[in-house]
């Protein structure tokens, strides 16, 4: 079992219609006290004196569990459900979202997903499934009453993946899905890394990574002595480590690293788990909700890739932040949020 922080080798798979989104150049117009007092309207919630946490009990085929949630906000209209990357991660990471979505009026959800550290975690290998977090987030969604009135889905990475398939199976539930950095094909994502990042990765250090990964090394402290600065700084997040926010490290520190090794496998350099063969890649003309594809141009995954997959689903815009890696809701804040909020605005006003 990994020591979880100190090896940070879990985090790099959290595994166009729209170019990079500018700033307006409109100064934006404060909120009036009846809209912010309307954001913060309790009336008839069951979860006040939690501050919007509520305990979701799930049923599985292994029994009953509860996963946690959190809810800031109120809008009738606009209500998004975020999953975390990993698997195994948690939605501390997306924690940033507090400083965009409030002053935009957007009531948002955060959830562990079910053995990730804020909710239960069975010790059971059989549940660590992707069909069985599809229900899941199904149970969530019923539990929260979202609907296809307000219901917007973001999945992150590993989020990415659940969302795609949540959308495959229950669109008619959604008003609108968001794609942040993640592909719809494993095996395309495995393709960029041997073809694209190793070949400009420093090639000793490739080197010396590949042989530690042959001898299964994967816990030696060299191992990331080599990977943060050649590979997460460049890929992960653009920012040097001792630098990274304190969301951040805490969702590293909290992963949980059975569901991670199985789903994802051990190396940072491509994806070799249960997910090794997933690929949604000529399914994604079957999702027709509005959908909203991120990409960071150094990315862990092609942006021209993830660009291209809003030309695969039916009404579909993409966002490549310019300055963005994997977790581009961090090093490239303004572009990521800004297209986000928009497009969220955009199908809530019925202008996309």
């Amino acid at each position: 079992m990994r020591k979880i922080f100190s090896t940070l080798s879990l985090i790099s798979a959290l595994v166009i219609s729209l170019s990079a989104c500018q700033k307006s150049d409109a100064p934006a117009t404060p909120a009036t006290a009846s809209q912010v007092s309307s954001y913060f309207d309790q009336t008839g919630r069951d979860d006040v004196l939690s501050g919007g946490v509520k305990q979701i009990k799930i049923n599985t085929p292994k029994g009953d569990f509860k996963v946690w949630t959190k809810r800031t906000g109120n809008n009738p209209s606009i209500k998004v459900l975020l999953l975390h990357g990993g698997p195994g991660m948690t939605h501390e990471y997306f924690e940033v979202f507090d400083s965009y979505f409030p002053g935009a009026g957007i009531e948002y959800y955060y959830y562990d997903q079910l053995g990730s550290h804020f909710s239960d975690q069975p010790q059971d290998p059989s549940l660590i499934d992707l069909p069985r977090y599809v229900e899941e987030v199904e149970q969530v969604r019923q539990a929260l009453k979202l609907d296809q009135k307000n219901f917007y889905l973001l999945g992150h990475s590993w989020g990415g993946i659940l969302a795609m398939e949540y959308a495959l199976k229950y669109q008619q539930n959604l008003k609108g899905l968001i794609i942040s950095n993640m592909v719809d094909s494993i095996p395309a994502y495995n393709d960029y890394a041997q073809k694209v990042l190793m070949p400009a990765m420093d090639q000793t250090v490739l080197k010396e990574t590949q042989a530690l990964e042959a001898a299964g090394k994967y816990e030696d402290p060299r191992y990331m002595e080599l990977l943060i600065p050649h590979h997460y700084e460049k890929h992960v997040l653009r920012m040097p480590q001792a630098q990274w926010p304190d969301p951040v490290n805490r969702s590293f520190k909290h992963v949980n690293p059975t569901i991670y090794v199985s789903m994802q496998g051990p190396s940072e350099l491509g994806a070799s788990g249960k997910l090794l063969n997933w690929d949604r890649s000529k399914d994604l003309g079957k999702i027709t909700v509005p959908t909203l594809t991120i990409g960071g141009q150094h990315d862990t995954m092609d942006p021209a890739y993830m660009s291209a997959m809003a030309k695969k689903v039916q009404r579909g815009r993409a966002l490549t932040c310019p300055n963005g890696s994997h977790m581009s809701m961090y090093d490239d804040s303004s572009t990521y949020f800004t297209g986000l909020i928009q497009f969220l605005k955009d199908v809530d006003s019925a202008k996309f």
